[in-house]
C-alpha cells in the first residue's frame, strides 16, 4: 500500500511555521518553540514578514519564498489572513495545513473568511486540521506542533480530542501518572479532517497500541463507524463522551420520545466494539488494562479478602456497577472448606478470616480461578496482625503469570503496603487503591469483550429471512403517500407496509361511513375495535378514538359516532377520513412489547425494542441497537429489557414462541436496511405468547429518501452484501457460487491457505508463511465492506460442505478512490478459468463503490497471474524500487460487460 495520504500531516519532512514569532505569550512563539525543542528531525522553516531570524533560524516573508518542498504548514496568523496565507500554501504545493487559531462561529465576518480560506484549500488539495486546535503531537518522533506548554511522554497510547482545553487536562493527569502517547490530536471545528481519516491513520501506525478518543459531535457517521470498527479490530479503543444529554433525537411517536441521542452514541461504540467510559479516570485506566491484554469472557466476578467489611463494601460496588457475582461450584466449594478456617464466609465475598497467610491467599484465589463459572478474582488485602502484604503481593504476582483471567488487586492502606504497590506497579499488575475502582474495570472489561463480540456480527440486510418480503408492494405504498403530501401513514397502511415484510398484523381497514364500519365488522366477526382515523392525530386515545370489545350492531353505531364527535371536540382543525375496524384480539397468556424505529441527526435509524402499552413512555424499558440485526443482536436486545425477563416460563404463564418475536425485529431491520424512507415506526402493542405474535396496532412515518442513492447509503453500518452472492460455470461444468467473505469463513480460509503449494503461497504473500497468523485470519475474514470487500469462489463437495476454490479482495485507499487487489486460486483448480470470472466481479464491486483505480504488486517471477493481468486489461510496469516486483494497475471504467463475466 502506499503512504496513507494523511502522512504529510502525521509525520512531515519539512514544516513552515505561519506566523512564527520571538513575541512572548504568542501562538506563534509557542508553537515554534515547542518545534524546536522537540528534537524534530526534519526542517523548520518559520514564516514571518516582519523579522529576517526567529528562533536562530532564517525567517521567510512567505512560504512561497522556502526554496525547498513543504509538507506542512502550521497557521498561527490572524484569521483574516488566512485566505492569502491558503492561496500561498497551494502555490507552494503544500500538502496539510493545521489551523492554531480560534475563531468564533457566531461572528459572520469570520465565517465567511474561514470558508473562502476553506475552499481555497480543496481547490489545491490541501488537508486542513481544525481550526480551534490545541495542536499535534508525535511524542515517539520527537514532533510538537502545538502551543501546549507541559510535559508529554512518548509512549504507545493515541488521544484524539475535540476539545483543546479538555485534551490540555487530559496530558497534564497522564503526565502525573506517567503515561506516554504515541500521538496526540486535537481536532478542534474539524472542517477537513475528521475522526474517521485521523484513526484509519492511527490502526496503521506502528507506535500506537492504544486508542482514546474524546468525542462531542460527528460530522461523518459512516467514516466514523467505518474507521472505528476497522481500528477496533487490531487495537483497543476507549471513547469518553461529552453532551451525552444533547438530544438529537426527534419525532412524533412513542419510540422517537424515548430514545435519547447518548443511548444511540451508547449502541454506535458497542456495535463497533469499542468501549465508553464517563471519566478521564477511566479512559486511561481502560486502556491500559486493555492494552496490557487483560481479557474477560463474562461479567462473573469473585471477591477473596481477608476483612468481611471491605468484601461486603466491594459485593455492594459490583451490584451498582451490574457486575454479577460468581456462584462458586460444589467442587469450588469442596476444595475451600478443606482448605480455609471452619470459620470462611462459605460464599463469595470469600473470606478467608483476617489472620490470612500468603499461602492461605494463594491457594484461595487459585481455587477460585480454576472455577469454570468464574471469570475474574478481586484479592483485597487488609493488613492486619499476623499478615505478610508483601510476600503475599509476590505470589500473586506469580499466579497473574499462571492465568488467563484477570486478577485485580486492591492492597488496603498506604504506607504498610507502599512496597507491595511498587512491587505490583513494576511487574506490571493491575492495581488499585480501592476495590471499588477495581470493580469498575472488571466492568469495563466485561462491556469490552461483549461489544466485541457485537463488532463480529456481519448481518445481512434479509438476516435469518424464511420467506421473501415483497418490497416493491412496500415501496408502492411509501411512495402513493409521499406523492399524496402524506408523510404520517394511516395504520392500516402501516400495517399493509408491515404486512408487505411478513409480518403478522391484525387485519384493519378504513370506514368513511357507519354502513361501511356495519360491513366489516360482520365480515371480521364480532367483537371488534374502532378507531380515528386522522392524519393529524398520531396518538388516538388521547382524543377519545378509540372503542374496544364492541359487540353487536347498535353498540358500534353509537361508538362510531361517538369517537368522530370526541375527536371534533378535541381537536376540531383535524381532518378525519372516518374509523378503522379491525378484530378484536385477547390472548390470555400474551405479554405486550413494542419495536420500533426512530431517526438519529448522527447515526441515521435505530431499532428499539421494549415495554408496550399505553405507558411505554412512563416504565422507559427500551433496548437499542443500529441495523442491520442478526439473531445475536436480537437476542441481545431482548435480554438487556425488563419485558425480556418476563417472555419465557413466568408465574403462571407459558413462555412464548421466542422465534416468533426474534422474526419481527430481523424483519424490521430487513425493513429499515430497504426501505430508507422511513423514519419513524411504532408496533405498539405487538402482542406475544405461546402461539406467536401480532401486530395489533402500527404508525409509520416517511419521507424521501436522504444523501447519496448509494445502496444502503442511509444507514451507519453497512449490511453483509448478499446481493453480491451468484452462481456461475467454470470451463469444466463446475457448478460455483460467488459471494462475499464472512467471518464465519475464517476455518475454511485457513484450511484454503494451508493447502496451497509453497510457490503459490510465496507468490501470493511473498513469504514462505504455512499459514495464516490469527491477527490475520482476522482481517482477511471480519471485513467492513464499505471500504474492503473479499469475493470468495466455492464449491459444494459430494458430502454436502463448502470448498473455497479462490479468494480475490481488495482494500480502499484511505482517499476512497483506488484499491490494491490480491488474487489467490487453489493449485489444483488453476487453469479453469476462475481468475477472468472472480477478478470480473471484483471489478464490479469496486466500481459499484465509485472506485476509479485497482492496483498492485505482483511478483516478476509470477508469469501465470502477469499472463492474466494483461488479459484482464492492466497496464503492467517493473517496480522502480525493486525488481523482482511488478506493479499493475487499471482503471475502473464503466463496462459493458466485465472480463470473464460470462464464465
Amino acid at each position: 500500500m502506499k503512504p496513507h495520504y494523511l502522512t504529510p500531516l502525521f509525520s512531515p519532512r519539512n514544516v513552515a511555521v505561519i506566523g512564527a514569532s520571538d513575541t512572548p505569550g504568542s501562538l506563534g512563539q509557542a508553537v515554534f518553540a515547542n518545534l524546536l525543542a522537540g528534537n524534530f528531525q526534519g526542517k523548520l522553516f518559520p514564516v514571518n514578514l516582519n523579522r529576517r531570524m526567529v528562533g536562530g533560524k532564517q525567517a521567510f516573508a512567505s512560504v512561497r519564498l522556502i526554496g525547498e518542498p513543504v509538507d506542512l504548514a502550521v497557521v498561527a496568523t490572524a484569521l483574516r489572513t488566512l485566505p492569502a496565507v491558503m492561496r500561498d500554501c497551494g502555490k507552494k504545493g503544500v500538502k496539510a495545513v493545521l489551523l492554531g487559531k480560534d475563531f468564533s462561529d457566531s461572528d459572520e465576518l469570520e465565517r465567511e473568511i474561514l470558508s473562502e480560506a476553506m475552499q481555497i484549500a480543496r481547490h489545491h488539495g490541501i488537508r486542513v486540521l481544525g481550526p480551534n486546535v490545541l495542536g499535534l503531537m508525535r511524542p515517539v518522533a520527537g514532533f510538537n506542533a502545538s502551543n501546549y506548554t507541559g510535559t508529554v511522554r512518548p509512549g504507545n497510547l493515541a488521544l484524539v480530542s475535540q476539545s483543546s482545553a479538555l485534551c490540555a487536562a487530559m496530558l497534564d493527569w497522564a503526565d502525573s501518572k506517567a503515561i506516554g502517547f504515541s500521538s496526540v490530536v486535537s481536532v478542534g471545528e474539524a472542517l477537513d479532517v475528521d475522526f474517521g481519516e485521523i484513526l484509519d491513520f492511527l490502526v496503521a501506525d506502528r507506535s500506537t497500541q492504544g486508542i482514546l478518543l474524546h468525542v462531542h459531535h460527528i460530522h461523518q457517521s459512516r467514516q466514523f463507524m467505518s474507521a472505528l470498527r476497522a481500528a477496533a479490530r487490531s487495537k483497543p479503543v476507549v471513547v469518553i463522551k461529552s453532551g451525552r444529554f444533547e438530544d438529537l433525537v426527534t419525532g412524533l411517536t412513542h419510540t422517537s420520545n424515548l430514545v435519547e441521542s447518548g443511548d444511540v452514541f451508547d449502541a454506535a461504540l458497542a456495535r463497533a466494539g469499542v468501549l465508553r467510559v464517563a471519566t478521564i479516570a477511566q479512559l486511561f485506566t481502560a486502556v491500559k488494562v486493555l492494552a496490557a491484554n487483560y481479557r474477560v469472557i463474562g461479567k462473573r466476578l469473585a471477591i477473596v479478602t481477608n476483612g468481611i467489611g471491605p468484601g461486603v463494601l466491594a459485593a455492594d460496588s459490583a451490584y451498582a456497577n451490574g457486575v454479577e457475582l460468581a456462584t462458586l461450584s460444589p467442587e469450588t466449594m469442596a476444595l475451600l472448606n478443606d482448605s480455609l478456617p471452619r470459620n470462611w464466609s462459605h460464599g463469595n465475598p470469600i473470606d478467608i478470616i483476617g489472620d490470612a497467610s500468603p499461602m492461605r491467599f494463594r491457594t484461595a484465589v487459585k481455587i477460585c480461578l480454576d472455577d469454570p463459572g468464574v471469570d475474574g478474582v478481586l484479592v483485597i488485602f487488609t493488613p492486619q496482625a499476623g499478615t505478610d502484604h508483601l510476600t503475599t503481593a509476590q505470589l500473586m504476582v506469580g499466579l497473574q503469570r499462571e492465568t488467563g483471567k484477570p486478577l485485580l488487586l486492591s492492597w488496603l492502606g498506604d504506607a504498610k503496603v507502599s512496597s507491595s504497590r511498587e512491587l505490583f506497579t513494576k511487574a506490571k499488575c493491575v492495581h488499585f487503591r480501592a476495590p471499588e475502582y477495581a470493580i469498575e474495570v472488571f466492568r469495563n472489561l466485561a462491556a469490552y469483550h461483549h461489544n466485541q463480540q457485537l463488532l463480529l456480527q456481519t448481518p445481512g440486510p434479509l438476516e435469518g429471512v424464511r420467506s421473501e418480503p415483497d418490497v416493491a408492494r412496500a415501496r408502492a405504498l411509501i411512495a402513493e403517500a409521499l406523492a399524496e403530501g402524506r408523510p404520517i401513514l394511516p395504520e392500516y397502511v402501516s400495517k399493509a407496509v408491515l404486512a408487505a415484510f411478513n409480518i403478522p398484523v391484525n387485519p384493519t381497514e378504513l370506514a368513511a361511513d357507519v354502513d361501511t364500519a356495519v360491513t366489516l365488522a360482520k365480515r371480521f366477526g364480532y367483537p371488534v375495535v374502532l378507531k380515528v382515523d386522522s392524519p393529524d392525530i398520531i396518538y388516538k386515545s388521547d382524543v377519545g378514538g378509540v372503542e374496544l370489545n364492541i359487540s353487536n350492531e347498535s353498540t358500534l353505531r353509537q361508538a362510531f359516532a361517538d369517537i368522530l364527535a370526541r375527536a371534533r371536540a378535541k381537536r376540531p382543525e383535524a381532518r378525519l377520513n372516518g374509523v378503522t375496524v379491525q378484530p378484536m384480539v385477547r390472548r390470555r397468556s400474551a405479554r405486550e412489547v413494542m419495536v420500533g424505529v426512530a431517526q438519529d441527526a448522527t447515526f441515521g435509524p435505530v431499532i428499539t425494542f421494549g415495554t408496550g402499552g399505553i405507558a411505554v413512555e412512563v416504565i422507559d424499558d427500551l433496548a437499542i441497537s443500529l441495523p442491520p440485526l442478526n439473531d445475536y443482536l436480537v437476542e441481545s436486545m431482548i435480554t438487556k429489557t425488563r419485558v425480556g425477563q418476563t417472555l419465557g416460563a413466568f408465574k403462571n404463564l407459558p413462555p412464548i414462541r421466542r422465534e416468533a418475536l426474534k422474526d419481527v425485529l430481523l424483519r424490521v431491520s430487513e425493513m429499515i436496511c430497504e426501505l430508507p424512507e422511513i423514519r419513524e415506526l411504532d408496533i405498539n402493542p405487538l402482542m406475544v405468547d405461546q402461539d406467536g405474535v401480532l401486530a395489533l396496532d402500527a404508525r409509520m412515518i416517511v419521507g424521501p429518501a436522504k444523501g447519496s442513492p448509494r445502496r444502503y447509503s442511509h444507514m451507519a453500518i453497512m449490511p453483509y452484501p448478499g446481493h453480491l452472492l451468484h452462481c456461475a460455470t467454470l470451463k469444466d461444468g463446475t457448478r460455483v457460487t460467488i459471494r462475499p467473505v464472512r467471518p464465519e469463513d475464517a476455518e475454511m480460509q485457513q484450511d484454503f491457505v494451508r493447502n496451497l503449494s509453497e510457490e503459490s503461497r510465496y507468490n501470493r504473500y511473498m513469504s514462505s508463511i504455512k499459514q495464516l497468523s490469527q491477527p490475520v485470519l482476522v482481517r482477511f475474514t471480519q471485513l467492513d465492506y464499505d471500504r474492503e470487500m473479499a469475493l470468495t469462489m466455492t464449491r459444494t463437495t459430494d458430502t454436502g460442505s463448502e470448498e473455497m476454490l479462490a479468494v480475490a479482495r481488495f482494500m480502499t485507499d484511505p482517499d476512497f478512490e483506488a484499491c490494491e487487489f490480491a488474487l489467490e486460486v487453489a493449485d489444483n483448480w488453476q487453469g479453469k478459468g476462475i481468475g477472468p470470472i472472480l477478478m470480473g466481479a471484483l471489478f464490479e464491486v469496486a466500481r459499484e463503490q465509485g472506485l476509479t483505480t485497482m492496483r498492485g504488486e505482483v511478483l516478476a517471477a509470477n508469469k501465470g497471474m502477469l499472463k492474466l493481468m494483461h488479459r484482464l486489461g492492466f497496464t503492467v510496469e517493473s517496480h522502480p524500487e525493486d525488481r523482482s516486483l511488478t506493479l499493475v494497475s487499471k482503471a475502473l471504467q464503466p463496462e459493458p460487460a466485465s472480463a470473464g463475466a460470462s464464465g
